[in-house]
């Protein structure tokens, strides 16, 4: 396995000597790179890459086999989630890895850890020997190079993994366009996979989401990227808690969401001409892609595209006036907001910033604050056990009855009743 091999493809060994310099410089441990089938390449490794604890462990065959195994299955999990990989061994110690990939190909990987997430203890150690209970090793050995290996906290280890991919794509000079796809594709999946299970606690009859399309709209039309992909990420989740695995159902809801993102681009100020040639490519992306994964991924890349072409378009100074208005609103929704305050923080006049808002928007400054609060009244009802009273206060309204009835007003029921009809009993 530790046979020397070199790639052009790969490193060249200056390059690595820079990288291996910079990242000891940084977190004082060794690097070891692989090519893509999990080979050792010699002259790209730390003199340092194999500690005394792994070269005790692979003098049994048994525990070569093993460390040999684990390396390609982390490479294996690295090229396919485009991202630093940070696992623990099969003999207890850390191991992370940062896949080699330039565009579509995996050229292979670099690994560092060798080290340890906790101060040497007699539960890590008795925890050690247990998984190494089929390997030949003396129990002084194993403490012995135990004590030896370095440790590094948690959140060091994380910081480590990101400094090393940077660092390996800015020397080695590959195409990341891939690699960070791949990346977003998984950061995504993690995010909807947290609302679906949030849903399952709640257990929230399905609805289709609406209301949070007509936000997600209004976010288009502002340019408003984080906002918009956190309402997108949301409805994917609601779409896939009833759906999942139904690629069909899945094609027609993201067709639906090219028409209302698409009609948010041209009502956001891009020509018409230029989103319906757009939104034609579009749908024959959709119905070419057969996995559910990089379907969201790529809806997830096409609001990108929408947002681009509301900024690029004739009206993006007014959308830009008016984000600062929004973002106000979205993080002060809970307290006493006047159109003063709105107006201080977008650099404009009452009269103005009221204006063109409304005109950007298609809403009233007021409205969209109301819907700000109830929007968020209607999670606590589902995902706490506040009461009505406390919600409204928290919402930021100062008097209840004013509350349900705006609340009713809006949603068409009371808070209460929109309670008990959405919540399952537990």
């Amino acid at each position: 396995m530790a046979g020397k091999q070199k790639s052009p493809k790969l490193l060249t060994e200056e390059q690595f000597e820079k990288i291996e310099s910079v990242f000891r410089t940084h977190f004082h441990l060794g690097i070891r790179t692989t090519d893509s089938e999990g080979n050792v390449i010699e002259e790209l490794c730390s003199k340092d890459h194999l500690p005394g604890f792994c070269r005790l462990v692979r003098r049994s065959s048994t525990g070569d086999t093993r460390c040999i195994r684990e390396h390609q299955r982390s490479l294996g999990v690295a090229v396919e989630t485009g991202q630093v990989y940070i696992t623990i061994c099969h003999a207890g110690i850390v191991l992370v890895c940062a896949p080699i990939m330039d565009r579509d190909k995996a050229l292979g990987g670099v690994f560092f850890g060798k080290c340890l997430w906790e101060p040497v203890t007699e539960v890590l150690t008795r925890d050690i020997q247990k998984r190494l209970k089929d390997i030949e090793v003396s129990e002084e050995e194993l403490v012995l190079s135990l004590r030896e290996l370095p440790f590094m906290q948690g959140r060091e280890i994380h910081k480590a993994a990101e400094f090393l991919f940077d660092l390996l794509y800015e020397v080695g000079g590959y195409d990341s366009r891939v690699i960070r796809w791949r990346r977003e594709r998984a950061e995504q999946q993690s995010q909807i996979g947290e609302f679906i299970q949030e849903r399952k606690k709640l257990g929230t009859e399905w609805h289709y989401p609406l209301e949070s399309e007509r936000e997600l709209m209004g976010k288009v039309k502002i340019g408003d990227r984080t906002g918009a992909k956190e309402i997108l990420n949301s409805i994917l989740g609601t779409i896939l808690f009833k759906t999942i695995g139904d690629l069909g159902v899945l094609k027609a809801r993201l067709l639906e969401l090219l028409s209302i993102l698409s009609r948010s681009a041209v009502e956001g100020g891009v020509d018409i001409d230029v989103m319906l040639e757009k939104n034609l490519g579009y749908v024959n992306k959709v119905m070419r892609i057969n996995n559910q994964e990089d379907l969201c991924a790529w809806i997830s890349k096409a609001l990108n595209e929408f947002i681009e072409l509301v900024y690029s378009s004739q009206d993006a100074k007014k959308v830009t006036q008016i984000r600062p208005a929004i973002n106000y609103i979205d993080a002060n929704y809970d307290k006493q907001v006047t159109l003063a305050d709105i107006a201080r923080v977008s650099y404009l006049s009452v009269s103005r910033v009221s204006h063109v808002f409304k005109e950007e928007m298609g809403i009233t400054i007021v409205d969209y604050l109301t819907s700000v609060r109830i929007e968020r009244a209607k999670q606590l009802l589902l995902a706490t056990n506040q009461s009505c009273t406390e919600i409204c206060f928290e919402v930021g309204y100062n008097n209840q009855s004013y509350f349900t009835r705006t609340f009713k007003g809006l949603v068409g029921m009371t808070p209460r009743k929109f309670r008990a009809r959405n919540r399952r009993e537990r």
